[in-house]
C-alpha cells in the first residue's frame, strides 16, 4: 500500500501542468508514425549543421580563412569546451522551467533557432580583416556551441516525454537516428557538392591574378553552403512544432578525415564520395542495429558495432587507394550507425533506472541528457584541437597544396593508432555499464507498477 501511495505521490509531482490525469494517459499510447517521424525531422538540422562543421570547418580555417593551424586548434579546442560547459548549465535552467502552452522544452528550441542560424551563417564567413579573424570565428563558434546547445538539450531530452513505453520511446529513438543519420548525409552532401571546387588542384594556380579570383569563389561557395543549411535548420524546426506534442512525463568527427583523403591518401578528388558512402551506409544500417539490439540486447549490440571499424581504419592508413577507400567507407558505416543509435537508445534505460532508485526526484532528465552531450562535446573539442595542435608540430602549411612528409605521418596516425586506442578504451569502460536486458525489464516492470 505504502508503494502504490509514493507512485501517486510522484505522478502529482512530477507534472507542474494542471489536468494531469489525461495528460498519463496519452503518455502511454503508441505514437503515431507522423508523430515518430516529424520528432525524428527535428533533430536533423542539428546533425546537418553538425556534418558540415565536422567535416569541412579544420580545413576551412586553414586553407580559406587563413588562420594558422595553432590557432586553428584554439578555435576548435575552445568552441568544443565551451559548448561541452553549456550542456549542464542549459540542462538546470531547463529543469527550472515553467510549463507553458506549448510544453516546457519546446519554447527553448523555437526561441534559440533564428539567432542559431545568424551565427553559423557568420562562422563561414570571411571578415574583411586579418589580424582579428582568430577572435571572430572564436566568438561565432562559441556563440553558435551555445545556441545549439540551447537547442539540442531540450530536443534530446523531449525522447522522455513522448511515451512511457520503452518499445515505443526505443521507436521513437531509432526514427531520430536514421534521421539524423540522414541529416548527416544531407549536410556533408550539401556542404561537399557545394565546396568540393575550393579544395581541389585546379585551384593551386601559379599566375597571382588567378590566385586572387579563384580564393574569392572558395569563399563564396562556403557562405552560398552556410545559407543552405540556416533554411534546412528553419524548415525542420517548424515541422518539429507542428508535429510534435509535448506530454509531461546525442558524434563522430571527420576533420582529420577529410585532411587525410586531401594530403596523404591523394584522395582529395574522391573524399566527397567516400564521406557519402559512409553515411548512406550508415543510414541503411539503422534498421539492422534496431534488429539486433531487441535480438540480443542493447550492451552487445553497442559492443559488436563500436568494435567493427577498429580494423578498417586501420586497413585505410596502410592501403591508401581508391577502391580500399570504399570498402572501408562501406564497412565503417555500419560502425558508425552503432554508434549513433545505440548510446541514445540506452540513455532512456539509464534515466528509467535513476527514477527507480530516486522515487522522489523529479524532472531530471534534461540534466541526463545534457551531461552525456557535455562528454560527447568536450573529448571531440579535445580531439580536434589536440590532432589540430599536433598538425601545427608537424609543420603545417597553410593554403599549400602539399604538406610534409611529417604531417602525412601524423594525419596517418590520427586516423589509424590514435581512434583504435581510444575505442579499445572505451569498450573496457562498456563491459562495466550494469544495466543488462534483464535489470531494464525488472525496472520497467517495477516503474509500471509505481505508475
Amino acid at each position: 500500500m505504502a508503494k502504490g501511495e509514493r507512485g501517486a505521490q510522484g505522478s502529482e509531482g512530477k507534472l507542474i501542468k494542471p489536468a494531469e490525469t489525461p495528460q498519463q494517459t496519452e503518455l502511454g499510447h503508441k505514437l503515431t508514425v507522423c508523430s515518430k517521424l516529424c520528432f525524428a525531422i527535428g533533430g536533423a538540422p542539428k546533425e546537418v549543421a553538425s556534418s558540415a562543421i565536422s567535416f569541412f570547418l579544420q580545413i576551412y580555417l586553414l586553407d580559406i580563412a587563413q588562420i594558422n593551424a595553432f590557432q586553428a586548434s584554439m578555435v576548435l579546442f575552445i568552441g568544443k569546451a565551451w559548448g561541452a560547459v553549456t550542456d549542464p548549465i542549459v540542462g538546470f535552467f531547463i529543469t527550472k522551467s515553467r510549463w507553458t502552452r506549448i510544453g516546457r522544452l519546446m519554447p527553448w528550441m523555437l526561441g534559440c533557432t533564428p539567432f542559431l542560424v545568424v551565427a553559423y551563417f557568420y562562422l563561414w564567413f570571411v571578415p574583411p580583416f586579418i589580424s582579428g579573424r582568430f577572435i571572430w570565428y572564436l566568438g561565432f563558434y562559441c556563440l553558435y556551441q551555445t545556441l545549439i546547445t540551447c537547442f539540442h538539450v531540450p530536443y534530446s531530452a523531449l525522447t522522455m516525454f513522448l511515451s512511457t513505453d520503452h518499445k515505443e520511446r526505443d521507436s521513437a529513438t531509432a526514427y531520430r537516428m536514421t534521421m539524423e543519420v540522414l541529416g548527416t548525409l544531407v549536410g556533408a552532401a550539401i556542404q561537399g557538392q557545394i565546396v568540393a571546387s575550393a579544395h581541389t588542384l585546379k585551384h593551386c594556380p601559379t599566375q597571382n591574378m588567378l590566385h586572387v579570383c579563384s580564393f574569392s569563389l572558395q569563399k563564396e561557395v562556403y557562405m552560398i553552403a552556410a545559407g543552405v543549411i540556416g533554411g534546412v535548420f528553419l524548415v525542420c524546426t517548424v515541422v518539429l512544432f507542428l508535429g510534435v506534442k509535448e506530454r509531461d512525463g546525442e558524434t563522430f568527427y571527420f576533420g582529420n578525415f577529410v585532411l587525410f583523403c586531401t594530403y596523404a591518401a591523394d584522395l582529395r578528388d574522391h573524399f566527397q564520395n567516400i564521406v557519402l558512402t559512409i553515411l548512406v551506409s550508415a543510414v541503411i544500417s539503422v534498421p539492422f542495429w534496431q534488429w539486433f539490439l531487441r535480438r540480443f540486447g542493447k550492451k552487445t549490440a553497442a559492443f559488436c558495432g563500436i568494435t567493427w571499424i577498429m580494423p578498417f581504419t586501420m586497413m585505410l592508413v596502410f592501403i591508401p587507394n581508391v577502391v580500399v577507400a570504399y570498402v572501408v567507407a562501406v564497412s565503417s558505416g555500419l560502425s558508425v550507425a552503432a554508434s549513433l543509435l545505440l548510446p541514445w537508445s540506452m540513455l532512456p534505460d539509464v534515466v528509467d533506472d535513476f527514477r527507480l532508485a530516486n522515487p522522489h526526484s523529479k524532472g531530471h532528465e534534461a540534466i541526463f541528457y545534457s551531461f552525456y552531450v557535455f562528454f560527447t562535446k568536450f573529448a571531440a573539442g579535445i580531439s580536434l584541437g589536440v590532432s589540430t595542435l599536433c598538425l601545427e608540430f608537424a609543420g603545417y602549411d597553410t593554403g599549400a597544396c602539399k604538406q610534409p612528409a611529417p604531417v602525412v605521418y601524423t594525419l596517418k596516425l590520427l586516423i589509424g593508432a590514435a581512434p583504435v586506442a581510444f575505442i579499445v578504451t572505451g569498450l573496457m569502460i562498456l563491459l562495466l555499464y550494469p544495466i543488462s536486458e534483464d535489470v531494464r525489464l525488472r525496472n520497467k516492470l517495477c516503474l509500471d507498477e509505481l505508475r
